[in-house]
């Protein structure tokens, strides 16, 4: 019998890109989202009218451009983390800054939204459609919150040279958490502004 020897590049060092630590927290903040949409679709199974009523007074368009600001956020935010790689600092800093800005936009076109609704008298009481709109929104807008906290961080440190080559860890956790946050978006936009 002869022994089998594996070609180094199988045995490369493969691994998680940034903190493991990072990844549990994104795994519970996703189950938690994940337990929210399931209660969302069990309430809406019991009441498909009412929802697809109230779901038409919901804006499409500020949806769809929040999700075309999340993706585009989170195209960034892997152009800091490929410029990080290659050492390009100045590119790092720039596309961290340019995610973020991704992240106000999405903000101030929730707010806006929110601003409209509760305008017209709209809250978590008004029935239960709003109930969850106004729920899953503003959870989701708490973490692009958090999400462009980190980025902030990432870019303060990023200025200071703490990211390259020799280190990118830290900015791969952050980028992991701003990547779940579009992610969940992703799941969102369709489940509550489109699928009727």
């Amino acid at each position: 019998m002869t022994a089998i020897t594996l070609p180094v590049a199988a045995t490369s060092d493969k691994r998680l890109p940034g903190d493991l630590a990072i990844w549990f927290f994104i795994l519970a903040e996703m189950l938690a989202f994940a337990v929210f949409f399931a209660s969302y679709a069990f309430a809406r199974a019991h009441d498909v009218e009412l929802f697809n009523t109230y779901q038409r007074t919901l804006d499409r368009n500020a949806g769809a451009l929040n999700t075309l600001l999340l993706i585009t956020g989170s195209w960034f935010v892997v152009l800091a983390v490929q410029a990080a790689h290659r050492d390009d600092r100045p590119a790092i800093s720039r596309n961290i800054l340019l995610g973020f800005l991704c992240g106000g936009g999405f903000l101030t076109v929730k707010v806006f939204e929110y601003a409209e609704k509760f305008g017209a008298g709209i809250s978590l009481s008004t029935n239960t459609f709003y109930m969850f709109y106004i729920s899953l929104t503003f959870f989701h807008f708490m973490h692009v919150i958090l999400g462009m906290v980190i980025l902030t961080v990432l870019w303060v440190q990023s200025r200071n040279g703490a990211y390259g080559s020799h280190n990118a860890h830290g900015l791969e956790s952050g980028a992991a958490y701003w990547h779940m946050v579009d992610l969940l978006w992703i799941i969102l936009f369709p489940l509550v502004y489109v699928m009727r």
